[in-house]
């Protein structure tokens, strides 16, 4: 047994998250974001820091995910949105690609088939995007595992996979015109803001609007991610800590 100061490993490693444990509760008291947004940047980098393949960077990167999602349901954030894969990343190299999709489908089908953490704290996974471009059996995935969180409401988890900005707005934009134009008495005046934010990909399920959008690695950009979103209440903060890093000490 290892041992340091005259203390075991194990003592000191319970002791630790009882504190983060007290640390959440006392945070939970406080003012709360509803809606919190993290851009996961870092993945590959962080594997080859290590010396390892992307995929295993993305691998670490999932496990991250989990810890920060539970971070965020004891501290009873309501929603979590996470950029998982933009559309412009099915031009990275094909045996990445495969990679992440099997990745993707891996995870879902874990999720699907025991889902301890959705189903412990009631999360509801929504998966937002231009989702005919992913492959068949990603697809079925996604319905298994959207379909096993639908009835659970007290939280959110919006993956965004494939996702870019531009689509969601445009896609948000076409609904919107299309509704005006079913109307008998056709009256361009209802193609307002506040029409176009009701036909966001984010407001599925009772999103509310967002609170604080970060992202890590040390890129001071959107790239893409949640752009209507990130208006003049939501804060933002960029952060140099790779994602598969950014988790408590």
């Amino acid at each position: 047994m290892t041992w340091i100061l005259g203390w075991p490993l194990s003592f000191l490693a319970f002791v630790k998250t009882q504190l983060v444990l007290l640390l959440l509760r006392v945070l939970s008291a406080g003012p709360i974001p509803r809606h919190v947004a993290f851009e996961m940047d870092g993945n590959r980098r962080f594997a080859r820091l290590t010396g390892r393949r992307a995929v295993e960077g993305h691998s670490d990167g999932f496990h991250t995910l989990q810890q920060i999602l539970e971070i965020c349901m004891r501290l009873n954030i309501r929603c979590v949105t996470v950029y998982a894969f933009a559309i412009e990343n099915f031009n990275r190299p094909p045996d990445e690609v495969g990679a992440l999709m099997k990745l993707a489908e891996e995870r879902l089908v874990e999720i699907a088939q025991n889902g301890a953490l959705l189903s412990q704290y009631g999360v509801r996974l929504n998966v937002l995007g231009h989702r005919e471009l992913l492959p068949a059996h990603v697809q079925v995935a996604i319905e298994k595992a959207e379909g096993m969180t639908r009835q659970n409401n007290r939280a959110i988890l919006n993956v965004c996979a494939p996702y870019a900005s531009r689509h969601e707005i445009t896609s948000a934009v076409q609904s919107v015109v299309q509704q005006a134009l079913d109307k008998e008495n056709f009256d361009s005046s209802t193609i307002t803001e506040q029409s176009i934010e009701e036909n966001l990909m984010t407001t599925l399920g009772g999103s509310p609007p967002l609170d604080i959008f970060i992202r890590t690695s040390g890129v001071k950009r959107l790239s893409g991610f949640l752009q209507w979103q990130c208006c003049e209440n939501t804060q933002i903060h960029m952060v140099d800590t790779y994602w598969p890093d950014f988790r408590p000490p």
